[in-house]
C-alpha cells in the first residue's frame, strides 16, 4: 500500500495502531534506559541522582532542537508527498544533515561554556555542582549522535518507515543499558568513571542509534541556492515543536529553582517524577508522533474530516492508556520512588507529589495533543500559544504561587495547569473547525 492509500484512505484507527507500536516500543526502550540510568547513578551516589535532575532541563533543550527540527522536516515532507512532489520532499531531507551538524556545534559550545554557572545557579552543594558539570558537559558536547539520529529518523517516518527508527532506538538503548553499570562501577576491569560513565554510556547509545538510521535516512545535499527557503520552511513548521519542547526546559528549570528553596531532596523528587513520566507517557508520545504525518497528509489533500477523525482517535487511545499511569501514581507512589532511592525525605516528598501529578494525566492528553495537531495543519501560532500558556503563563507562576502555601500545595500546579491548557486548546480547536467548515464540504485545504 502506497502513502496515499495508507494515510488518505485506510481506517484511521488501523493507521495509528500500525504506526504506534513501533514508536511505542522504541520509546519504551528509551524510557527503560532513562530509568536504568537513574537507577545505577542512584546506587552510586545521592548527589549524582540530584545532578541528573538538574541537568535534565538542558537535555530537554537538546532534544527540543534536534527532534523539533526533525519534526519540521517530517511535516513538510509529508505534505509534499501528499501532493505527489517526491523530488522536493527529497530536497528537504537533504538539507537535514548539514542543519543537524550546525545545531549540534552551536549547542555543544554554549553548554560547555555555561555549565559551571548553570550548576551553581541550581544548588549550593559543591559535590552536586561537580557532578552537574561532569555529567552535563559530556552529554551535551558529545550529543552529535542525537542530532543526526533525530533528523534521519524523521525523514524515514515521513516516508512511512517506522521499523528502522525503532531498531535504531532499541540498539541505542541496549548500548546505554549495557555500558551504564560497566562504566559507572568499573566492572570487568574497566575504569570506575562514576557519573561520567553514565554520561559516556548515554552519548554512545545515541551514536549507535544514528549509525543504524544513517544508511536509509541520509539524503544527498541539494543545491545551495535552495537552503535559505528550505531551512526557513523547516523552522516555520518545526518551531512550534521546538518551542514546546524548549519551554519544558525552562519550566522544569523554574520548578527546580522553586523546589530548591525547600531542599535538594525536593528537586530530586521532581526529577524522579520525570524519569517515571517518560515511561508512562509512551502512549501519549506515540500518538503525538503518529498523527503528524497523517494529519499533514490529509490537510494538504483537503480532507479536513479525516484530520478531525485522526485527532479524536488519538485522544481516545491516549485517555485509555494514560489511565494506567494515573492508577500507578496514585496507588503505589512509594514503591515507585524506592526503585531509585532510599532517602526517606525524598520518598516522603515524592509520595505527595506523585499523587497530585497522577491526577493530571488525563487532562494532559488533550493539553499535549492539541499543539501537535495545530502544528501538523500549519497553525503554528495556535500551537505555540498553547505551549506558551502551559509552560510560561501557568506552570512556573502557579508553581511559585502554590509553593507560598507550602511544599505539598506546590504539586497542585500540575492538575490546574493541564485543565486550563486543555480548555484553551478546545477553544482553539472550535475556531479551527469554524474556519475550515467550508473546506469540509468543498474538499479544500493545503499546507
Amino acid at each position: 500500500m502506497d502513502a496515499a492509500e495508507f494515510f488518505g484512505k485506510e481506517k484511521v484507527s488501523k493507521v495509528l495502531l500500525k504506526l504506534a507500536p513501533p514508536v511505542m516500543l522504541a520509546q519504551l526502550i528509551q524510557a527503560l534506559y532513562n530509568i536504568v540510568d537513574s537507577l545505577f547513578v542512584g546506587r552510586y551516589s545521592e548527589t549524582g541522582l540530584t545532578a541528573l535532575s538538574i541537568v535534565y532541563p538542558l537535555q530537554l533543550l537538546m532534544i527540543a532542537l534536534a527532534v523539533g527540527t526533525g519534526v519540521g522536516i517530517n511535516t513538510v515532507m509529508a505534505a509534499k508527498l501528499g501532493l505527489g512532489n517526491k523530488k522536493e520532499a527529497e530536497e528537504y531531507a537533504g538539507v537535514g544533515t548539514p542543519l543537524a551538524v550546525v545545531l549540534w556545534a552551536l549547542f555543544a559550545l554554549i553548554c560547555w561554556l555555561i555549565m559551571p554557572a548553570y550548576a551553581k545557579m541550581s544548588t549550593d552543594s559543591e559535590a552536586v555542582i561537580k557532578d552537574v558539570i561532569t555529567y552535563g558537559r559530556i552529554v551535551c558536547v558529545f550529543s552529535f549522535g542525537l542530532f543526526l539520529e533525530s533528523i534521519w529518523t524523521k525523514v524515514l517516518q515521513a516516508e512511512g518507515d517506522m521499523k528502522t527508527p525503532t531498531v535504531a532506538q532499541i540498539a541505542g538503548a541496549i548500548t546505554n543499558i549495557i555500558l551504564d553499570p560497566l562504566l559507572i562501577f568499573g566492572m570487568f576491569g574497566l575504569p570506575e568513571f562514576g557519573i561520567a560513565g553514565a554520561a559516556i554510556a548515554t552519548a554512545a547509545g545515541q551514536v549507535v542509534a544514528a549509525l543504524v538510521v544513517w544508511k536509509k535516512g541520509f539524503r544527498k545535499s541539494p543545491a545551495k541556492r535552495v537552503y535559505p527557503h528550505h531551512v526557513a520552511k523547516i523552522f516555520c513548521l518545526g518551531l512550534p515543536n521546538i518551542l514546546m519542547q524548549s519551554a519544558y526546559t525552562f519550566y522544569i528549570l523554574g520548578l527546580n529553582l522553586i523546589l530548591a528553596t525547600f531542599s535538594d531532596q525536593a528537586v530530586t523528587a521532581l526529577g524522579l517524577y520525570y524519569k517515571w513520566q517518560s515511561f508512562f507517557f509512551i502512549p501519549l508520545s506515540a500518538m503525538q508522533t503518529c498523527i503528524v504525518p497523517v494529519v499533514s497528509f490529509n490537510f494538504a489533500a483537503g480532507n479536513i474530516e479525516r484530520c478531525k477523525r485522526t485527532l479524536r482517535t488519538a485522544i481516545g487511545f491516549g485517555l485509555m492508556l494514560m489511565a494506567l499511569g494515573t492508577l500507578c501514581f496514585v496507588l503505589i507512589p512509594e514503591q515507585m520512588l524506592r526503585v531509585f532511592t532510599s532517602d526517606a525525605l525524598v520518598v516522603e516528598i515524592g509520595k505527595v507529589g506523585f499523587r497530585f501529578v497522577g491526577v493530571s494525566f488525563l487532562p494532559m492528553v488533550t493539553s499535549l495533543i492539541f499543539p501537535v495537531f495545530f502544528q501538523a495543519v500549519g497553525y503554528g501560532l495556535k500551537s505555540a500559544l498553547l505551549t506558551v500558556v502551559r509552560t510560561v503563563v501557568l506552570f512556573v507562576p502557579l508553581g511559585y504561587l502554590f509553593s507560598r502555601f507550602g511544599l505539598n500545595w506546590f504539586w497542585m500546579t500540575y492538575p490546574v495547569t493541564e485543565v486550563i491548557t486543555s480548555t484553551v486548546g478546545a477553544i482553539f480547536y472550535r475556531q479551527f473547525l469554524a474556519r475550515n467548515r467550508e473546506a469540509v464540504y468543498n474538499g479544500e485545504g493545503g499546507l
